[in-house]
């Protein structure tokens, strides 16, 4: 009987299929939800076309394509076939929520792909001109915003096994499994997420927001996605009450969701303890007084009004939100552009919205400095385990991670300068195509005006891998890639 059972599971392409259905439908529902918008704003009902076309035949194709595991034993998938889903689900959504942008006219297929790239990489690059943008399509960034921002993956745990859900939940770069069922992890993570924006949202409006704009940038900041509806960004308000609250939420977004269970559980301690946190508060305490000065002379009019922009500015960077209240950064001196590319390559909290090269590895990096050196004054026959602080504990770091993490930092910065030498050609300065790239990389959005509408064709794609590569994490993209690859090839070699 066991054995009939096996013949008759669901494995391979089909089974990746199946669940690339389940996707599919999910994105459809997602690009269908802008369509609430015109409750709000009944003047925007012609714009709800752009939307249900691709919404429904999203559905549909993926009804279809589910129907393929419907009631069926799911087989087990084999290795590396997670990446490959992982990598397929995010190409759909971003294929499919450019669809409306295409449909309007307004935007040629590549600058579609870039902004939806860009809304469900939480990157905040975009090239839409929120001055004269219906509100149907600036919710709809936002949208893809907080899916984005909590992964597609985790929306979609409810309808997959505990088991393949987490193998899929990790490879979309999560390790916060808060508890040991992930389904209730996930509607965990939802809430809080879901919690906190409604807090923001309440206190915008309450600073002088109205609620189109509070909903949108409360999304925008926890999600550390950073498009807003207004052309100026944050800057537009003057308001020292609302850059505070965007603060917060910057902050919020860029810490891992497991340590917001220590925050709101008032476990302090393993709150402040953990690596992350301590690398925040030491790497803004560091860099805020430095830009702080090198902004007095060249930006700002006085010290308080210095610290301000440069307070909002590091947390900015560092959290990868891409939220400002500068109108430029082109009349930055160099040394502080230097900072915030840092602060941008630094990154936010490992399995937080935020990207980069993430803290917990640049912790790591440096802890590994130290104890190269501590091994050198002491004993050599002297055994020492090497910890970290993490989660509230002392957690062992073993070679092997050591390595990986290594090989990843390494594997990254060669993107950054693959992908900043590419800007260059295009007779952009050194500085500008740096701090470009590195915006796009680590999913900030902070821009020198460089992937704007006009921008080449071939500086919106350069941008759009490097977001795609930043949001799932250059192992995911690699394996998937490299997987698929091969498997192409063995089926034409067996021909």
């Amino acid at each position: 009987m066991e054995s009939d059972k096996n013949k008759e599971a669901t494995g391979g392409y089909k089974l990746i299929i199946g669940y690339l259905g389940i996707v599919t439908m999910l994105v459809g529902f997602i690009v269908l939800l802008p369509l609430f918008t015109i409750f709000a704003f009944p003047e925007e009902i012609s714009n709800a076309k752009y939307f249900i076309l691709p919404g429904v035949l999203s559905i549909l194709v993926g009804y279809l394509l589910a129907f393929l595991v419907k009631g069926k034993e799911k087989g087990q998938l084999q290795k590396h076939e997670d990446a490959i889903i992982v990598l397929v689900t995010w190409t759909i959504a971003i294929t499919v929520s450019s669809m409306p942008f295409v449909l309007t006219g307004n935007y040629n297929f590549t600058q579609a792909i870039f902004e939806a790239t860009s809304g469900f990489s939480t990157t905040g690059l975009s090239v839409v001109d929120v001055a004269v943008c219906p509100k149907i399509f600036l919710m709809f960034r936002s949208i893809m915003l907080f899916f984005g921002g909590v992964g597609l993956v985790l929306v979609m745990t409810s309808v997959l096994s505990d088991y393949y859900g987490m193998r899929l939940y990790n490879a979309e770069g999560h390790n916060d499994r808060l508890l040991p069922n992930l389904i209730t992890s996930a509607r965990l993570i939802i809430t809080i997420y879901s919690g906190y924006i409604l807090s923001g949202t309440i206190l915008y409006k309450i600073f002088g927001m109205n609620w189109f704009d509070a909903l949108n940038h409360s999304i925008a900041a926890l999600s550390t996605g950073g498009f807003s509806t207004r052309t100026e960004n944050i800057g537009y308000y003057h308001s020292l009450p609302i850059e505070i609250i965007s603060i917060v939420l910057m902050l919020l977004g860029g810490t891992n969701f497991l340590v917001h269970l220590f925050l709101i559980k008032g476990k302090f301690k393993a709150f402040f303890s953990h690596c992350e946190v301590k690398s925040v508060l030491f790497v803004l305490a560091v860099i805020t007084p430095v830009l702080s000065v090198l902004l007095l002379n060249s930006l700002a009019g006085n010290m308080s009004e210095s610290i301000r922009i440069a307070v909002f500015q590091a947390v900015s960077a560092l959290t990868t939100t891409g939220f400002q209240t500068v109108p430029t950064f082109t009349n930055w001196t160099s040394p502080a552009l230097l900072l915030m590319i840092l602060l941008m390559l630094i990154g936010g909290g490992a399995g937080s919205t935020a990207g980069g090269i993430k803290q917990y590895r640049v912790c790591l990096i440096f802890k590994e400095l130290w104890w190269n050196i501590r091994d050198q004054f002491f004993h050599k026959r002297v055994v020492r385990a090497d910890t970290i602080d993490r989660f509230g504990k002392k957690e062992v770091v073993t070679d092997q991670q050591k390595l990986r993490i290594n090989a990843f930092i390494v594997l990254y910065l060669f993107i950054f300068i693959l992908g900043s030498f590419v800007f260059t050609l295009f007779g952009y300065s050194l500085e500008m195509s740096c701090f470009e790239f590195a915006s796009a990389l680590g999913t900030v959005g902070l821009s020198m005006g460089i992937t704007g509408y006009d921008a080449s064709p071939v500086i919106l794609w350069t941008a759009i891998i490097g977001m795609f590569v930043g949001k799932l994490e250059i192992y995911v993209v690699f394996l998937g890639l490299t997987k698929l690859f091969f498997d192409i090839g063995n089926k034409f070699v067996k021909r």
